[in-house]
């Protein structure tokens, strides 16, 4: 991780208020990161923050429309250090699959992710978090160089 980092911020319908009251409560340490979120949660984080802080997000596609899709490229191509995805585990989302996949893609890419107030907050104040880091790049050349079955 080079230079300014990169935060993803993205919450499902239920758990944006939550979000937004995390984001709030630390305005001042996200000032300090270039920001990116999905289309909704970015509108109603600089909505909601409008008062204590002026918050640059670059907002994307609304999750549903494929804003969890272009996060997770961002984060495959190596744009996106932190993933913030305050998720309703109780609530089923039409685009459950796209979910899936960012989480999955986070794990691949080895990004630290927070998925609920606690996490998030035990990331943001961890004291190696200003520190320079270098992630370790996966490799996928054994993945990559695989023998795929031939149709019969």
């Amino acid at each position: 991780m080079k230079g300014k980092k990169t935060v993803a911020l993205v919450a499902h319908d239920n758990k944006k208020p939550e979000l937004l009251d995390w984001v709030r409560a630390h305005i001042d340490l996200m000032v300090n990161y270039q920001l990116y979120a999905t289309g909704t949660t970015g509108t109603y984080l600089q909505e909601g923050t409008q008062d204590v802080g002026s918050l640059q997000i670059r907002k994307l596609l609304s999750g549903p429309l494929g804003g969890d899709q272009q996060i997770g490229a961002k984060i495959a191509e190596g744009e996106i250090d932190f993933l913030v995805f305050f998720w309703d585990p109780l609530e089923p989302q039409p685009h459950d699959p796209d979910v899936k996949a960012l989480l999955r893609i986070a794990v691949t890419w080895d990004i630290p992710f927070a998925c609920n107030r606690a996490s998030a907050n035990f990331l943001f104040a961890s004291a190696s978090l200003a520190d320079a880091y270098e992630r370790t790049e996966p490799n996928f050349t054994s993945y990559l160089q695989r023998s795929v079955p031939k149709k019969p």
